[in-house]
């Protein structure tokens, strides 16, 4: 099912109960109550459709957030330094507390969090049995717990509203909550999807939450918060349950970035859906990343704006025999009706990003208003979080070893030619390099897919990847002490003084 139908209710919905206090300062609103905009069980699913398509927006995974996640890490880097200053802000960390990619996504995600919010108190104003009601308020509070752990990784302390504001003067008072209290509702946010989430959502689409995407996210959880056992014993569950979810690698990697996809990709555990050539108020399922990742005076349809564009060292030193590397980017393009390498690309002279822009489906010409399922969990990042709770756990072991193998059994498939490369991996590695060698796979299997930054994060890696003398993206700025977190809004700060103090170093 497409979330981006049925928006007409959560539109006006988050409309009066978006958080950011200057808009609430500027356009003061009437009181509503949950039970009366909530009759029935469709008005609740339609909250929790407008809650998924305000995930499908520019202001979120169609471009400003995702975007800032790639700019952060040491995979993807300003192209075009034409592009505006927030941009080479984030990713030249020296960004202040009024970044503008920062002012466009944050009130989002809390538009997001009040979508949910009000489905779940309008679910149980109805007072329906338990097994009729709770799988759709389990739904609700996956979307709030998915929207909580963007942003507690982003941001550390947030503002945490797990109700239904009815008086948005009282926003005005709200006062940030240790990130440690965040976690605990994230978690409890999750276990309650888990248990009544269903197996399968009709249709088997990967775009709703199901008892499985549930229990993916808490393994996510459990590893970004050091608890390695947790990590893999969900993530262990779900390996274990994925015949009972219909999860599996697809055989062909190009697959997962070839747009239309099918809506119940078996790989996918949860995606952000876009519709092609579809867009609607506020940015609406306006998917901006394959122009953002495009090659700058390409032919259609890969003509872009070469923005975020990898350094010359990511590509170099990506073993070319690697077919994710083949999938990943875009080396040469048509350029005025002739294929020319990336050394005769106009603008910025480096291979490309092509996961997203190579195969847009029905879009414009520069791939904008694409019809890409973006995989936000996928079976593959499942088989990696085990390996590596696995390790952390119990040492370097043949099951460790072999949910890498099954990743680097479908990386030496190139469209069904069968290779080598890359080699199993060999037995007898120290519990050290076994994890250097794990987050090498995720640095490569998840490349560009908005995953990096936050391994960098949970792993302490900023010095090495940008301060070392293997740096492939060198940033002399970056200062741990700052930088693994993102200011607040300043606007925030200014309206309602009660969120400060702001993250250090801003």
């Amino acid at each position: 099912m497409k979330p981006f139908i049925n928006r007409s209710l959560i539109l006006s919905l988050t409309a009066t109960f978006l958080l950011s206090c200057a808009d609430l300062d500027e356009k003061p609103v009437g009181l509503l109550a949950p039970e009366s905009l909530f009759r029935t069980t469709k008005d609740v699913e339609t909250a929790i459709f407008g809650a998924y398509g305000w995930i499908a927006s520019e202001r979120l995974y169609g471009r400003q957030f995702v975007s800032a996640l790639m700019l952060r890490s040491d995979m993807e880097d300003i192209g075009d330094r034409g592009t505006p200053a927030e941009r080479q802000q984030v990713n030249d960390f020296n960004m202040d507390d009024n970044n503008n990619m920062v002012n466009q996504f944050w009130p989002y995600w809390y538009q997001v969090i009040s979508a949910t919010n009000a489905a779940i108190s309008g679910a149980q104003s109805l007072g329906l049995p338990e097994n009729s009601i709770n799988p759709l308020i389990a739904e609700a509070r996956f979307v709030r717990a998915f929207s909580y752990f963007h942003l507690v990784q982003v941001f550390g302390d947030i503002p945490y509203i797990d109700y239904f504001i009815s008086n948005p003067e009282a926003v005005k008072s709200i006062t940030k909550t240790p990130a440690a209290t965040v976690y605990a509702g994230i978690i409890a946010d999750l276990e309650y999807a888990k248990q009544w989430l269903p197996d399968k959502q009709p249709g088997e689409v990967r775009s709703r939450a199901s008892k499985g995407t549930a229990a993916s996210y808490l393994a996510s959880v459990y590893l970004t918060m050091a608890d390695y056992q947790k990590a893999y014993t969900e993530a262990k569950w779900v390996i274990d349950n994925k015949d009972r979810f219909g999860y599996a690698l697809e055989a062909d990697f190009q697959t997962l970035f070839k747009a239309p996809q099918a809506n119940n990709i078996k790989e996918h555990i949860f995606d952000v859906d876009f519709l092609g050539l579809q867009s609607g108020a506020g940015g609406a399922n306006d998917d901006i990343m394959a122009p953002m990742t495009g090659v700058r005076g390409a032919d259609a349809p890969k003509s872009g704006w070469s923005v975020i564009v990898p350094s010359l060292k990511v590509y170099n030193t990506w073993d070319a025999r690697d077919y994710r590397k083949e999938v990943s980017f875009d080396d040469s393009a048509m350029v005025a009706g002739k294929l020319v390498p990336y050394t005769e690309f106009s603008n910025t002279k480096r291979p490309h990003i092509a996961k997203y822009a190579r195969f847009a489906g029905n879009s414009n010409s520069e791939g904008r208003y694409s019809d890409q399922n973006y995989s936000a969990m996928r079976y593959a990042e499942i088989l990696l979080i085990a390996a590596e709770a696995s390790v952390e756990v119990s040492g370097p072991t043949a099951e460790s070893i072999g949910y890498i193998n099954e990743i680097r059994a479908r990386a030496r498939n190139w469209a069904g030619r069968q290779t080598t490369f890359p080699a199993n991996v060999p037995a007898g590695l120290t519990k050290t390099a076994m994890i250097d060698l794990i987050m090498e796979e995720r640095r490569l299997e998840l490349a560009f897919e908005y995953k990096r930054w936050y391994d960098i994060k949970r792993r302490n890696l900023g010095e090495k990847v940008f301060l070392g003398p293997d740096a492939m993206e060198p940033q002399p700025n970056f200062n741990p002490a700052r930088d693994y977190l993102m200011p607040l809004p300043r606007v925030e700060l200014q309206v309602n003084p009660n969120l400060g103090p702001q993250n250090p170093g801003y």
